[in-house]
């Protein structure tokens, strides 16, 4: 199996892979751990933003299978200050993983979308807690103006950052079902817009999605592979209430994937990507009380169970049909594969 090298590993009696991990692909938990040299938990924050499909610039109703009453500030709870969320976080999390080290986790809505110096006010916030070691930012791709690059690669200069576009896709039709208010064509420019600069890049892909063929999530695939983000983030299509999706699926309009179906897809998927990429989620949840279906998505354990076993049957890892394997650590803009 040809592995990817774990960060941190310079000399040659210490190159590890996470093959020699006794893993089939490179989880998010081993590539921190070699990162920060321990164990990491994100907290979850919420600064207060909305989506640019929700208040009207692009579209109007958000995403098709979102919530938008949850990613709407006039809608939420009061929120508390940066400060107290993340104290709130690391109490709860030290309860159960008894660690020292937390990534912000800026994750509700669009985490771009706002003045610059908001951005500024709560970033600085977030990452001046000493036991903060980094900063995620969950974002769009058509919502990262240079400017805000720039302010995000300045705070790389001094603490570690990923920034996370929800491309889901590449396939139009498909952004025009879910209601983004863009096509592939922002999430081209965002990666080229991102070459070279100082914080790392994950994605958010989706799988299952009404009217994709098994051939066009591999299509989508093979691009993550050429774009070469330092990490991905798996989710297959799930259906909560409040939402568009919730509607169609009580009408029959569409059929999501049962888990087989998932596991399979999400294996082909691994398959194409490249070895040294960080695989952040395999799958996505949702409380139980607000799933409608399908309700295996509840079961992560299982879910992840029956990935590798999926893979050890095919006696197959991630990046074993990758065409596109590049050095680790670096980010390819290249134009789009001809689909």
């Amino acid at each position: 199996m040809n592995a990817s090298i774990l960060p941190g590993q310079n000399s040659d009696h210490a190159r590890v892979s996470w093959q020699d991990l006794g893993h089939r692909y490179f989880p998010l938990n081993v590539y921190l751990n070699h990162r920060f040299g321990g164990r990491v938990q994100k907290i979850s924050l919420d600064g207060g933003f909305t989506c640019p499909n929700v208040d009207g610039t692009v579209a109007t109703g958000g995403c098709t299978f979102c919530d938008n009453q949850a990613f709407s500030p006039s809608r939420r709870v009061q929120r508390d200050a940066i400060s107290s969320q993340i104290e709130r976080g690391i109490f709860l999390l030290r309860r159960r993983y008894e660690n020292e080290m937390f990534l912000a986790y800026f994750q509700p809505a669009t985490n771009t979308y706002g003045p610059l110096d908001k951005l500024r006010m709560l970033y600085e916030t977030a990452i001046e807690d000493p036991r903060i070691v980094g900063l995620v930012i969950g974002t769009r791709p058509d919502c990262i103006p240079d400017e805000v690059l720039d302010l995000i690669d300045e705070i790389a200069e001094r603490t570690y950052v990923s920034l996370e576009l929800g491309v889901q896709t590449i396939h139009d039709a498909s952004l025009t079902w879910m209601n983004r208010g863009h096509g592939h064509a922002a999430s081209v420019e965002a990666m080229q817009r991102v070459a070279g600069r100082r914080f790392e890049v994950s994605m958010h892909i989706m799988l299952g999605l009404p009217g994709e063929t098994h051939e066009m999530m591999m299509q989508t695939a093979d691009q993550v592979a050429v774009w070469n983000p330092a990490g991905v983030k798996i989710h297959n299509l799930y259906a909560v209430h409040r939402t568009r999706l919730a509607e169609q699926i009580q009408t029959g309009e569409v059929k999501l994937l049962e888990m087989e179906e998932y596991v399979q897809l999400l294996a082909d998927f691994l398959e194409r990507l490249p070895s040294q990429m960080v695989i952040e989620r395999i799958s996505g949840d949702a409380p139980p009380r607000d799933l409608i279906a399908p309700q295996w998505v509840l079961d992560k354990g299982s879910i992840k169970k029956r990935l590798i076993e999926v893979l050890e049957e095919r006696d197959s890892f991630q990046g074993a049909k990758c065409k596109f394997n590049q050095p680790a650590n670096v980010q390819a803009a290249s134009s789009p594969i001809s689909l």
